[in-house]
């Protein structure tokens, strides 16, 4: 399908909205368009590669001499400028004569828009039609072929050089409109090539839309929930995919990001779960597992682990063990030699506010033999481990602990580490 055309441009609403006269380059209407810039600086033809339509309100062609406004429409002929579009009325009352003589001579395009509609409004709508005009007419070259939807994620996922217009193009492409308001929330699950559990959440979310993918490693979705539902919606979606998963698969949460704020934003949740997903399946829980059912965790509840890693596990590797051996050496040198769980104990009982009736009841033991297991941890680390001005050092290491044993198991089993 051939590129859109400069004719098509002027059709599209923002720009009729600007009530836009042709005073010249009739002839060259149906050249293509490759993108639509604004800039009120007169230099405006240094920044332009070709085929782009360039904005402008005219600033820069005020209080300047005749022979440098033709000097300006023939830099920017010279560009291979697909036209020129001046808004009349503000800067520049009138179109100077020598610009329209000049444009005329060289048939570049050029156009009065005789209403004010800001920019902004015209560059979005343009950009975002010659984005979709050249996905509707290619094959993506990518390991899933023309899969739009699929692309679009794995470019996300993976931070690809895009921008803004393109991002919604494609979306709307693949009919992914996150309305005024939305929050987005990336997720990723493994254990299935199906999209079948990310469909019925959606369903049980109510109102939310998604973009979904199966990839060879996961399912990768990015959902949007209305901006009117209240409460978590991090909580929320965890709670909708314990549900709708099945027994076996792992569902990793990222964080919520505003659908206004940038792509970059929806690439950071996409990546927060994927990071996560990662250190879900190689890294031990911190906490006994629910028996039956899908694993579902989120970015914030793997934050430490997340924060431990960054980098990748590999350059953390010799710090995480450092680290564990100052803060926990004798507690470890304790369990070489004894069977015990002291070091999950203690973990545990970090996590839920060192409250020992939810650690008895989370590690299913008595009271009583909790008790001893904290005294027996005191003792051989020499300190009280309610201590205010340890607990961040103590549940780094804990959470340490466990990521270094990740690494080992994850390395026998041929399992990808976080990067």
């Amino acid at each position: 399908m051939p590129a859109l055309t400069l004719r098509e441009v002027l059709a599209l609403d923002p720009v009729r909205a600007s009530e836009p006269e042709l005073l010249a380059g009739e002839a060259a209407l149906d050249r293509p368009v490759r993108w639509v810039h604004s800039s009120e600086v007169y230099e405006g033809a240094n920044f332009l590669d070709g085929g782009e339509l360039l904005l402008t309100n005219g600033f820069g062609l005020t209080d300047t001499a005749a022979e440098t406004r033709r000097r300006y429409v023939r830099e920017l002929a010279a560009r291979g400028a697909s036209g020129l579009a001046v808004e009349i009325g503000r800067s520049l009352p009138t179109m100077p004569p020598e610009v329209t003589d000049e444009a005329r001579r060289l048939g570049l395009p050029l156009l009065a828009l005789h209403r004010v509609v800001p920019f902004v409004r015209i560059t979005e709508a343009a950009n975002r039609a010659i984005v979709a005009r050249g996905l509707s007419g290619r094959s993506v070259v990518r390991p899933w072929g023309d899969d739009h939807t699929a692309a679009l994620l794995a470019d996300l996922a993976d931070r690809a050089a895009l921008n803004q217009p393109e991002v919604e193009a494609r979306s709307a492409l693949s009919g992914f409109h996150p309305g005024p308001g939305a929050r987005l929330i990336g997720v990723s699950v493994h254990g299935t090539r199906d999209v079948t559990a990310v469909d019925r959440a959606v369903r049980l979310l109510g109102g939310a839309s998604v973009l979904r993918a199966a990839f060879p490693g996961d399912v990768l979705a990015l959902l949007a929930l209305p901006g009117a539902v209240s409460g978590d919606p991090v909580r929320a979606v965890q709670e909708a995919f314990r549900t709708a998963a099945e027994p076996g698969q792992t569902v990793a949460v990222g964080h919520v990001v505003d659908a206004g704020s940038g792509w970059l934003r929806w690439s950071d949740t996409l990546r927060a779960a994927r990071t996560t997903l990662e250190l879900a399946l190689t890294v031990p829980a911190a906490e006994p597992a629910a028996p039956e059912g899908p694993l579902v965790t989120s970015a914030r509840a793997l934050a430490l682990e997340r924060e431990l890693t960054r980098g990748g596990v590999d350059a953390n590797r010799d710090r995480l063990a450092r680290l564990v051996q100052h803060a926990l050496g004798p507690l470890l040198a304790w369990e070489a030699a004894h069977p015990s769980d002291l070091v999950r104990t203690l973990e545990v009982h970090l996590r839920h506010g060192c409250s020992p009736t939810r650690t008895a009841a989370l590690l299913h033991i008595g009271r009583q033999s909790l008790y001893q297991r904290l005294e027996r941890i005191e003792s051989l680390l020499g300190l009280e481990i309610d201590d205010p001005d340890l607990l961040g050092e103590l549940l780094a290491a804990v959470c340490a602990h466990r990521v270094v044993r990740g690494m080992g198991a994850a390395q026998v089993r041929g399992l990808r580490t976080v990067a």
